[in-house]
């Protein structure tokens, strides 16, 4: 018997899980726009390959840092295939992140000083401590 090329349809539960991510997120990602819903058959909603990367596509461009409206808006661009739009839009999340990593990069030289100022000294208040006071 020849089984069929196309792959099995997926309940939310198995594209949540292939997508890893919870039910709760897919749902999520439907109601802001992200993801389709599909029509029930049978009493269950059946997901597909597109589906799974579209999904996909959702997780690692959250995990590049953009916002769920940069998202949506990058899912647009998919299909119209403007680049010079989706290089502006890569470029600022870029200076984002630049941004954000100076910013991480100043707490932690800030916190290894504060460290070695508290290993000198026993007494007194907590330099780490202190220097969360307002």
């Amino acid at each position: 018997m020849v089984q069929s090329q196309q792959p099995r349809p997926l309940t939310i539960g198995k594209l949540a899980e292939a997508g890893g991510v919870g039910v709760e997120t897919v749902r999520f990602y439907q109601r802001k726009g992200l993801l389709r819903t599909p029509d029930r058959t049978g009493g269950f909603r059946h997901y597909g390959a597109d589906d799974l990367r579209r999904l996909l596509f959702i997780r690692r461009a959250q995990t590049a840092g953009f916002t769920l409206g940069e998202i949506a808006e990058l899912l647009e661009l998919d299909a119209s295939e403007d680049r010079s739009r989706v290089r502006a839009l890569a470029e600022a999340r870029v200076t984002a992140l630049d941004a954000r990593i100076a910013e991480m990069e100043q707490a932690r030289d800030a916190l290894r000083r504060l460290a070695v100022e508290c290993r000198g000294r026993d007494e007194g208040p907590c330099p780490i401590l202190k220097s969360f006071d307002v």
